[in-house]
């Protein structure tokens, strides 16, 4: 028969100190990888930002005189 505390959370959807202890392992590496990955990622963004902030887009035709839109009636 099935205890009534069969699950990892109680009436409240708190978590149980079973599922507190069952997690307490992986806390760290947990953390730590995703300190990692934020690293990573906010590396990758900063270097983006940079590199393309400096482009000066002198490449780019500008025409000097502003096109008028045609309008069709």
């Amino acid at each position: 028969m099935a205890n009534s505390q069969s699950t990892y959370y109680d009436r409240r959807y708190r978590q149980g100190p079973a599922l507190i202890r069952a997690r307490r392992p992986y806390l760290f590496k947990n953390a730590a990888t995703g300190l990692g990955l934020m690293a990573i990622v906010g590396g990758i963004y900063w270097y983006t930002l940079k590199a393309v902030g400096q482009d000066d887009f002198e490449d780019v035709k500008v025409p000097d005189v502003s096109q008028k839109h045609s309008t069709s009636k």
